[in-house]
């Protein structure tokens, strides 16, 4: 406050109406300055890059509040304007002063308004972002059921057509996965040991399809018991190892090993490469869990996946 400079004298005494006006009068004054720039002017003008008039009304605004308060300083002459008995303060001193003041005001209302401003909209940003992760995260468990889907009667299909008596079976088994997929899977996170079981009747499924002749070395060690994980993250890479591996041979069966110490999670999958098996799909289950990891464990997973001649390893490790 500004104004304090030029009220004090040698050892003058205030009235109760001196005090009024300049402890009461002149505070509201800087205060009304204060929120007609943060309120008005800067929403009106600054925020709409209008920055002519911005300055314009700025300049009016500071003219018309030095005038005023030097209308009230004029009033209580002597207790504002009097520095001493012989010297009182000029028009241009105590307007000069007075700008001055106001423009602290001014500058105060102005960082405050970009602060505010600045944190609702870094708030509005997360908020979005956070809309359209959660969006983008939807529409890519939304594909994994079709793709799945798509998969798995493609083998039952194929067992339909040779008039395999394990159809009926197999048809019971995809019902309950399904009911899996879309009844338990709804929650960002599910039991792992109810995954684990998922991926188990997924497996159990593929050996109706070879008719018993599906080789898989698959083998889960360590707790299992209170830990989850996101859903349906794990089933990719064994539908590919199934799709694009040879499965019915008994020499090189596809190794299926998952190890879970202290909420970590550590998958290993290999299987030798079927040459003759190429995904018309373009990978669409492999890169939609790529972004899921992404976007659901960001810094806390590891996926390695090794493509050579002969075969196809997937190492996967996870912070759950």
């Amino acid at each position: 406050m500004a104004f304090f400079l030029f009220i004090a004298h040698n050892g003058a005494k205030y009235s109760v109406t001196d005090q009024l006006i300049i402890f009461l009068l002149y505070p509201v004054i800087n205060i009304s300055l204060f929120y007609l720039n943060y309120l008005l002017l800067i929403p009106q003008f600054l925020n709409k890059k209008k920055y002519g008039y911005y300055v314009i009304a700025i300049i009016i605004t500071l003219v018309v509040y030095g005038l005023g308060k030097y209308g009230v300083a004029l009033i209580f002459r002597e207790n504002i304007l009097m520095r001493d008995k012989h010297h009182i303060l000029s028009f241009s001193e105590y307007f000069l002063a007075t700008i001055f003041t106001g423009l602290l005001f001014l500058i105060m209302s102005a960082a405050l308004k970009f602060a505010i401003d600045w944190f609702l909209n870094e708030r509005i940003q997360r908020d979005l972002e956070n809309q359209r992760l959660s969006a983008e995260l939807a529409f890519l468990k939304s594909q994994i059921n079709p793709h799945f889907l798509f998969n798995s009667l493609n083998s039952i299909y194929s067992l339909a057509y040779q008039r395999s008596e394990t159809t009926p079976e197999a048809i019971l088994k995809l019902s309950e996965i399904m009911r899996y997929m879309l009844y338990e899977c709804n929650d960002n996170k599910v039991d792992l040991e109810k995954e684990l079981q998922y991926l188990q009747n997924y497996i159990d499924l593929q050996k109706i399809r070879f008719a018993g002749k599906a080789y898989i070395d698959y083998k889960i060690s360590g707790t299992v018991d209170g830990q989850q994980i996101v859903p349906l993250l794990l089933i990719t890479f064994i539908e590919n190892a199934f799709k694009h591996g040879v499965a019915n041979n008994p020499l090189t069966p596809i190794r299926l090993l998952i190890d879970v110490d202290d909420a970590h999670l550590h998958l290993y999958i290999q299987n030798k490469k079927h040459n003759n098996n190429v995904d018309a799909s373009g990978g669409i289950g492999l890169n939609n869990v790529k972004r899921r990891l992404n976007l659901l464990y960001p810094g806390k997973y590891n996926l390695e996946i090794q493509d050579e001649e002969k075969t196809y390893t997937v190492e996967l490790s996870l912070v759950l």
